[in-house]
């Protein structure tokens, strides 16, 4: 009875720990990244996108990295729809990913698109480093961490 107790302990602990994925539009995302004194960088990817994948160890380093910083990474699923919010969790849980993750609820590419980026072609992984009023930059392909680190000191050095 006292192993069973632990483990349900244990497991309640866990699943305490988890973090919650709110389902947000294209318009909530860029009012998300509002503050002028923060850079942020949004990372736009999906569970069966397989660059996204090898590409999220570098934006958990960039999170640990800029921690202590006014620097906010944010991962944005584009997940369908039946993928949410189980499957993606689950997937967030199992890569132990630290960045903030949203899942873009909007399902209609040409309206959304725009919004975001207008000359964005709709590839992923797609990565926006912004500053809002000072600097912004989108990127369309896989990105690595050293990359976005130079971009993001830059913007922090007001080059």
């Amino acid at each position: 009875m006292k192993k069973l107790a632990l483990l349900v302990t244990i497991f309640c602990s866990l699943k305490a720990g988890a973090q919650q994925i709110p389902a947000c539009n294209a318009s909530d995302i860029i009012k998300r990244a509002s503050s002028a004194d923060t850079v942020y960088v949004i990372n736009f990817w999906a569970t069966w996108c397989i660059p996204c994948v090898q590409e999220l160890p570098e934006f958990n380093d960039l999170n640990t990295h800029y921690k202590d910083k006014p620097v906010k990474i944010v991962l944005v699923s584009l997940d369908f729809k039946e993928d949410y919010p189980r499957k993606l969790a689950s997937f967030v849980e199992r890569k132990r990913l630290l960045p903030e993750v949203l899942w873009l609820s909007d399902t209609d590419p040409n309206k959304f698109i725009p919004k975001i980026e207008p000359d964005w072609q709709g590839s992923i992984p797609a990565t926006l480093i912004i500053q809002p009023g000072k600097y912004r930059k989108f990127i369309e392909g896989q990105i690595s961490a050293a990359q976005v680190s130079g971009l993001i000191d830059n913007v922090m050095a007001g080059k």
